[in-house]
């Protein structure tokens, strides 16, 4: 299937969306930041990056803007649960950025998985 580079700065909700891409065939590579992502994407050249928007240093909307300028084509999933205002200006403004498509926490592994699948057949038409 793909390989998936997945940004989060919450290790749980890493683990916990690394087991459903996994479990969906797909190979996935970790980063805690939005930094530490743009290592990972030089290094493995991911097929789709998914990355939280609310991060410390350098966050996801900054992350979006640096890989759109690596790859005007790749795949990019934001997703947020608004930071503490709960507000979905975060992805309102990824979308704007270049995001491929967003979906708000909490969401299910369906959900996850379907967007997944989308961007990656979007990309291969």
């Amino acid at each position: 299937m793909a390989t998936i580079l997945l940004i989060d700065d919450e290790v749980l909700v890493r683990q916990s969306l690394g087991h459903t891409l996994t479990d969906g065939g797909h190979t996935v590579v970790f980063a805690g930041d939005g930094a530490e992502g743009l290592r990972q994407m030089h290094a493995v050249n991911p097929d789709l990056v998914i990355t939280d928007i609310v991060m410390p240093d350098q966050e996801g909307l900054e992350t979006i803007m640096e890989l759109r300028k690596i790859s005007a084509t790749l795949p990019i999933i934001a997703i947020s649960g608004g930071g503490r205002g709960g507000s979905l200006d975060f992805l309102t403004a990824a979308s704007a950025l270049g995001a491929t498509t967003v979906l708000r926490k909490p969401f299910g592994g369906t959900a996850l998985l379907e967007a997944v699948e989308a961007c990656l057949n979007a990309r291969a038409t």
